[in-house]
């Protein structure tokens, strides 16, 4: 479990690490290092004489405190502090710096707790190789290529109805405590052996949550390939701001290698009240639900940096999944409708599903990928192509049927066909699936092989027929994970083996 630094080590090496960026920054042109403080409240300042600054600057208020300038006015600056400024005083100097703010970008930030501004925050030695600064602009369309890779999340409702590709943005979006972060860190969990670099970011979470967290990739080999950015609770909302923004800079470089990233933004709701807070204290005028007028460029500058490059910029892509927490399934807040037009499908989350126990809770019906099908192996497009319809066939008649006491047999069997449906759509939290068994199982449920399978022994039919597959007929699951596909003979095999397992099973009940 990874064990954070005490709050004086962290100030400490914040600090250093800063000092030695700016020191060995050389600005191209001439940097006045005079500015005063007129003004300071709940870690916003009011800096004047200081003409000429950038948006996003860093400013240097003594040797351990350090702030961003994100107002610009002809005499000065209004800043934000980094970290705690309970000793900065109305005429204080302030000192620029003609600095960006910058992240670590280097192979060794890989199996790491870093913060925003790159410094380690796990209590292990860290020497950056090199840093880039947070802000870009996005990629051009001429520079990038259409999304047709899939992003294997390793969850079958996912991969089956809600594809994701490579270089797509795809929100999560639900109720606080529906398994939002759950379906993300599964994702994480999926991507081991696939050369795929995950970027977790956590903005305003605990610091025991992030722990757990870690703790759940190193117990399942991904620290290896993942980075954690947090920036929690306890810090500023400065660092909160800043948080994804230095995730996404770090899968940027990734990318330019040419390599697959998976970026999670958990989650953009406190990011956004982070902004809001830091633009109230700015005196900026406050709009719908108090958010700043700019609140929508706030995600979509950081979003449309998602992209699946073209061959000649090297072919790597950055795939991103922010998350959004709704109040009372509202989805048609603010910040919600923001970033769902910002993003190209939503995996919504519902509270009513989850708590009666089917998890992942994802309402089918308000979920979509506008990706779709063109980011789908061609097995699973051949196997899940009328799940959507006997889904939402199934809870129309569940909700009837809870009227009338008589039911034909019709009625009762496209209920029971629903029923586990429904059960193989449920799964294990830590546990994602391999291609091979999400087509097993979907081409299980299309063959009618659980038709012999009482529904309220479905939980313990799937893991059965999965092992009953592993063990007699390993080269056809193979042929499946290594090419994406499965021809006529292999899918006759499945069945085949399936209707064994089917008969083996229902004659052991």
């Amino acid at each position: 479990m990874a064990e954070f630094m005490n709050i004086s080590d962290t100030v400490t090496d914040f600090a250093r690490s800063l000092f030695d960026r700016v020191s060995a920054f050389e600005p191209a042109g001439q940097v006045k290092l005079c500015g005063t403080v007129s003004k300071i409240s709940d870690n916003v300042a009011r800096v004047i004489n200081l003409p000429g600054r950038c948006y996003g600057e860093l400013l240097r208020f003594s040797d351990t405190i350090w702030g961003i300038a994100l107002d610009l006015e002809e005499n000065g600056v209004g800043a934000v502090l980094l970290n705690p400024g309970d000793t900065v005083c109305v005429g204080d100097m302030v000192h620029a710096t003609g600095h960006p703010v910058d992240t670590a970008v280097s192979d060794n930030v890989l199996g790491r707790i870093l913060s925003p501004i790159g410094t380690a925050i796990d209590g292990k030695p860290f020497k950056p190789q090199r840093y880039a600064p947070i802000e870009r602009p996005a990629p051009g369309l001429i520079s990038r290529r259409p999304v047709d890779t899939p992003m294997d999340t390793g969850i079958l409702a996912i991969d089956s109805m809600i594809p994701i590709g490579k270089g797509q943005r795809e929100l999560i979006i639900g109720d606080r405590q529906t398994g939002k972060t759950t379906i993300a860190v599964d994702a994480i969990l999926n991507q081991k052996g696939k050369n795929v670099i995950c970027i977790y970011c956590a903005i305003g979470q605990k610091a025991s949550t992030i722990a757990q967290i870690a703790q759940t990739f190193e117990k399942n080999g991904a620290m290896e390939y993942t980075t954690i950015i947090a920036a929690t609770a306890a810090d500023s909302p400065a660092m909160q701001y800043l948080a994804p923004y230095a995730a996404c800079t770090i899968g940027e470089e990734f990318m330019k290698e040419g390599r697959d990233v998976l970026v999670v933004y958990d989650d953009l709701s406190k990011h956004a009240v982070a902004y809001r807070t830091m633009s109230l204290l700015l005196h900026r005028p406050p709009g719908r639900e108090a958010y700043p007028g700019d609140v929508f460029y706030l995600h979509s500058r950081l979003l449309e940096r998602s992209a699946c490059m073209a061959h000649s910029e090297g072919g790597g892509s950055m795939t991103a999944l922010p998350i959004i927490e709704t109040t009372g399934g509202n989805i048609s807040a603010y910040i919600p409708t923001n970033v769902i037009s910002i993003t190209d499908g939503q995996i919504y989350l519902e509270s009513e599903l989850f708590h009666s126990g089917v998890r992942p809770a994802i309402n089918t019906g308000l979920s979509v990928s506008r990706v779709g099908r063109a980011a789908q192996y061609p097995a699973m497009r051949k196997v899940s192509g009328l799940l959507r319809i006997a889904l939402a066939q199934y809870k129309e008649m569940a909700i009837f049927s809870r009227f009338g006491s008589d039911l034909d047999e019709n009625t009762k069997r496209t209920l029971a066909k629903g029923e586990k449906l429904t059960a193989i759509f449920k799964q294990t939290k830590s546990r994602p699936y391999a291609l091979s068994e999400e087509i097993v199982l979907l081409l299980a449920n299309q063959s009618d092989i659980f038709d012999i399978i009482p529904s309220d022994r479905m939980q313990k039919a799937i893991p059965s027929l999965l092992e009953y597959c592993k063990t007699h007929i390993p080269g056809a699951l193979k042929i499946i994970d290594t090419t994406g596909d499965m021809d006529q003979s292999v899918q006759t095999t499945l069945v085949s083996v399936m209707k064994e397992w089917a008969a083996e099973f229902a004659g052991n009940l």
